[in-house]
């Protein structure tokens, strides 16, 4: 099981001593992920990704729970009343359950993908004044040392705590 730990770093040369510190503890380069402010360059370091910056995961998850419930309540109604001169079966049930399950997911992603996570809102100040944001998945026996690592190096580092359900597989 892996725990995402949360460091504010004050700048681009802590960051990159960081990473090379994690490194050197060897924590894999894609366990690291780095997020400054728009526009910002992050030069070496390991930039996150659009689906941990945006609220994807959230999106998704609702957008196919809601285009399955369509979907079951559209395929029930056509099966209840039927359009003149057609016999619609079981099949039409499941097909419009399946569609609404996809639709559903394809269009909230689509929204998901402009809207930015909840969980980086709290860290939204220090992003905006220049401050660079570390999410570094850990295996859950080294949080502690990984904490006392990266304070260790730059005391001016921020610890933000951790999001002991991130990443969900390991």
């Amino acid at each position: 099981m892996r725990r995402r730990l949360y460091f504010v770093l004050p700048d681009l040369a802590c960051a990159i001593r960081t990473a090379n510190d994690l490194l050197l503890a060897r924590i894999e380069d894609k366990c690291m992920h780095f997020i400054g402010r728009d526009g910002m360059s992050l030069g070496e370091l390991h930039a996150a990704t659009v689906a941990q910056t945006s609220d994807l995961k959230h999106s998704l998850q609702l957008g196919a729970a809601l285009g399955l419930a369509g979907g079951v309540l559209l395929g029930a109604y056509l099966m209840i009343s039927p359009p003149e001169g057609l016999d619609l079966g079981v099949g039409t049930l499941i097909g419009c359950t399946i569609f609404g399950g996809m639709f559903g997911s394809w269009a909230s992603t689509l929204i998901g993908l402009s809207v930015p996570s909840k969980q980086l809102a709290p860290f939204k100040r220090d992003l905006d004044s220049g401050k660079i944001l570390l999410m570094v998945d850990v295996p859950a026996d080294r949080v502690d040392e990984i904490h006392k690592l990266v304070q260790r190096e730059d005391p001016t580092v921020a610890d933000r705590g951790e999001d002991p359900a991130i990443p969900v597989f390991p």
